[in-house]
């Protein structure tokens, strides 16, 4: 099946390797070659950078809906959870699905029901229809509609570009993720202050359509299937029998393919290890005597410096050990964060948290080009799925596990000895697979 522009899945590879022989520029700012040479990705970008933005409005009017019904921090709180456990179920099936149909298609269905469920919102508030258990509903149905499209959303990139434009391509996408965290929730605290719930939910439906039409643009991507009898997803089918065995067969790939496997484990190390971002209320009073002010400034110090580490991105298309320079930024963030730890004057604590910040972002540009160039694309949509169950539950888990250090111990404890720990961890998974310091972008192997 063609795209709106006559194009199909088979002009794909033509399209890609025409840029191929093109020599990477010395840049310092973001590389915005992949935007110039593909008007698929161009549109497919520029959408979901839109659709992003709308998302975190909706995130934070529903959290002060909920609020605004239940005046309770911990009915608030609910609304992380009713997001989370379906992001965590149907993160790893979206991710089979996405490898058994149209990617095409299921970004597109996928996106349509998330704007639908932006328009329910924007009626129930119109309508004075106030009732917390809709806000849970709704938002655990977006969750599984971002299950089922990131996936697919993901997968569609290395088909679009060629290889050696990955890494620019994932550092615009840290652009648009860091940047609808920072801009999206004041944008939309201004317009519920201005206009009310209603404004913010219909502004987020209509923002939809940038991401809609992108994904109507695109042509057919159905996954490349390589003739082997061996493997358990060959249907074309995506019942729910052959959708869990599939999910299997990702995992199976997974488990014999240490390189890729090892991007997992380093997130791991920092995201679980050395998160401190449970801690920033306790920090702010303790350490520096401030207030909800002073958390908020605590708070926004990673995402600047992940914006930053996205801006001056140009750099990362010139590095090919991918392997190394994951260990190298995710050591520097453990690093950053026990420093952190250690100081008590707050701008030189926040230049830390920043500077973490700016390795994770870097961090994230390797790990995710890895995933896509050293994965074949009929697998490409399950190991994206294991990377969202990462992404999601990694952080979370990493709350939990300062908090309890914390309370048995203290916060600088904590911090610390998170930082210091990240690096340990990441050092001895370095010692024992040593291949992957040695990976090499231009024969990528799993």
């Amino acid at each position: 099946m063609g795209g709106a522009d006559g194009s199909s899945a088979n002009d794909l590879p033509s399209r890609v390797t025409a840029t191929t022989s093109t020599p990477p520029k010395r840049r310092i700012l973001a590389d915005l070659t992949p935007l110039r040479t593909s008007a698929d990705y161009r549109r497919l970008w520029l959408g979901n950078t839109i659709s992003w933005m709308g998302q975190a409005m909706t995130a934070l009017a529903v959290s002060l809906q909920v609020y605004e019904i239940t005046r309770s921090s911990f009915s608030v709180g609910l609304v992380g959870l009713f997001s989370l456990v379906p992001l965590v179920a149907f993160g790893l099936y979206g991710g089979a699905i996405a490898d058994t149909v149209d990617r095409r298609r299921l970004g597109l269905y996928s996106a349509l029901g998330a704007a639908v469920l932006s328009v329910a919102l924007a009626v129930a508030a119109f309508a004075d229809y106030h009732r917390v258990w809709l806000l849970y509903a709704v938002v655990g149905l977006q969750a599984v509609c971002f299950a089922l499209n990131s996936p697919a959303r993901s997968a569609m990139i290395p088909r679009l570009l060629p290889p050696e434009q990955l890494p620019a391509a994932n550092a615009l996408q840290s652009l648009t993720t860091t940047s609808g965290m920072m801009f999206g929730p004041m944008l939309g605290g201004f317009i519920v202050g201005l206009w009310g719930y209603q404004a913010a939910y219909l502004i987020d439906a209509v923002a939809f359509s940038a991401a809609l039409y992108a994904m109507w643009r695109l042509p057919a991507m159905r996954p490349d299937r390589p003739d082997r009898p061996d493997r358990a997803d060959r249907a074309d089918g995506a019942d729910g029998k052959r959708g869990r065995a599939s999910v299997v067969d990702g995992l199976r790939f997974l488990a014999t393919r240490p390189n890729i496997r090892m991007t997992f484990f380093s997130d791991m190390c920092a995201m679980v290890l050395a998160q401190p971002r449970a801690l920033f209320p306790a920090i702010a009073g303790l350490w520096y005597g401030g207030d909800a002010k002073t958390v908020g400034l605590l708070v926004a110090a990673p995402a600047v410096g992940a914006l930053l580490g996205g801006l001056f991105s140009g750099w990362l298309g010139r590095i090919r050990r991918h392997g190394l320079a994951i260990l190298l930024s995710v050591a520097a963030w453990g690093a950053a964060v026990a420093v952190f730890g250690l100081t008590r004057n707050l701008w030189l604590g926040l230049l830390f948290l920043a500077l973490a910040g700016c390795a994770d972002t870097i961090s994230m540009v390797f790990r995710t080009t890895m995933l896509q160039a050293a994965t074949p694309d009929d697998l490409r949509g399950r190991l994206q799925g294991v990377f969202i169950v990462v992404v999601a539950g990694g952080p979370r888990l990493g709350d939990f596990l300062a908090g309890t250090a914390a309370d048995l111990t203290s916060p600088a404890v904590a911090v610390t000895g998170g930082g210091i720990a990240c690096v340990a961890a990441l050092a001895l998974l370095a010692a024992v697979w040593r291949g992957f310091a040695r990976y090499d972008a231009r024969t990528p192997e799993a």
